[in-house]
């Protein structure tokens, strides 16, 4: 019990030190202050700070108190003093889809420049973002290559951020950014990948074009205002009902769901269908097919990120290119450029890079008219 209350204690100064909420060389609550807010006794509560200042994160001042140590000289004394540098990864996935190829990008990189690299994921979810930032500001992690979690949203997760600027510890994003923050960072265009999508079905005569977005995320927004972007140009009329937006918790089951009730529709029937990725549009090639529909003779489906699945299904599809292994070897030169050159007061020269889009047309879109595969 002693243990569980004294580790209690611990993990509140800590988790206040890593969100910048108690900066260094600022006095922290006295003894009789955390013995109050935490019913504790005095034994507890100095065996929590006792085993703070043993790591590094409090030291103690005769007579005056208990204050934050330092941690950005701390971790800086550390990373001059070992030969081994480390440099971590953060995706939201690891093991499917685009993922493998942009992590060995950067890893094929890292590693014969002799990096370590750590690999860590979070599943979309801020907890988790939280626990992996919590573990790179505590462990000697030279820099960081990240992409955003939930990025259409206000990150709660934004602190941990500063912290790591505030130790030294360099970071860019892939993907997607926090503007907050104003990253080095690594992305497609994909304002115009969405507009590309919805451009190449109108100019083959679609009108009447159903979008499926994951709006969670800012890829997803993004992709929706290329879609709406393209409309406008040329001057297409848009059907509402043929915006359909969807979450990391409900992509595979919304998606689905909603295209079975829109091609159910008696009249007005899309003949196109453009998707936030090429997983989406595998996923809902079995809805088609079910409703007797064949593509791209009565629809023609355009995906997103040109990744191995767009050649899975018995009909290739057309599909926005995404930079994948040239985006981590990007982002793998920028972290070890920024890590190399953190002499006080140098300025580095690393810009962001955003890729401009193509598509990759294969067997999925025909001209409306003709029926016709566009190849």
């Amino acid at each position: 019990m002693l243990e569980a209350k004294y580790k209690k204690i611990k993990h509140a100064i800590k988790s206040k030190i890593l969100e910048g909420l108690i900066n260094p060389h600022e006095k922290i609550s006295s003894e009789s202050e955390l013995m109050k807010k935490f019913s504790v006794s005095r034994h507890t509560v100095r065996l929590a700070i006792g085993e703070l200042v043993n790591e590094g994160w409090l030291y103690r001042e005769q007579g005056a108190g208990t204050f934050c140590a330092d941690r950005a000289n701390i971790e800086s004394n550390k990373r001059t003093n070992k030969t081994q540098k480390n440099i971590a990864i953060v995706t939201t996935f690891i093991s499917e889809y685009i993922f493998p190829s942009i992590i060995r990008g950067a890893e094929s990189y890292l590693s014969e420049n002799g990096y370590h690299v750590s690999i860590f994921n979070t599943h979309n979810e801020y907890e988790k973002e939280r626990q992996i930032l919590t573990t790179l500001l505590t462990g000697n992690y030279d820099g960081v290559i990240i992409e955003p979690t939930n990025s259409a949203s206000a990150n709660p997760n934004l602190n941990y951020y500063l912290q790591l600027e505030n130790m030294n510890k360099p970071f860019v994003m892939i993907n997607a950014v926090y503007d907050e923050l104003e990253p080095i960072s690594f992305m497609l265009d994909d304002v115009q990948g969405g507009f590309l999508q919805t451009e190449h079905l109108i100019q083959l005569g679609h009108q009447n074009i159903v979008c499926m977005h994951k709006t969670d995320d800012s890829q997803g927004q993004k992709r929706l205002k290329g879609y709406i972007k393209a409309h406008r140009k040329y001057n297409v009329p848009i059907d509402p009902k043929n915006i359909v937006t969807y979450n990391t918790l409900d992509e595979m089951t919304k998606p689905v769901e909603e295209l079975e009730k829109i091609l159910s529709r008696k009249i007005n029937c899309p003949t196109g269908l453009v998707g936030y990725n090429d997983q989406l549009i595998l996923n809902v090639m079995q809805i088609i097919r079910d409703k007797d529909l064949s593509v791209p003779k009565d629809i023609s489906v355009v995906g997103y990120d040109d990744s191995p699945l767009a050649e899975l299904s018995e009909v290739k599809f057309t599909s926005v290119k995404h930079p994948k292994s040239q985006l981590g070897l990007d982002a793998a030169k920028a972290i070890v450029k920024m890590v190399e050159n953190q002499q006080p007061g140098k300025i580095i020269d690393i810009k962001s890079i955003t890729y401009v889009p193509e598509l990759n047309i294969r067997q999925s879109t025909s001209n409306f008219k003709s029926g016709l595969i566009i190849s």
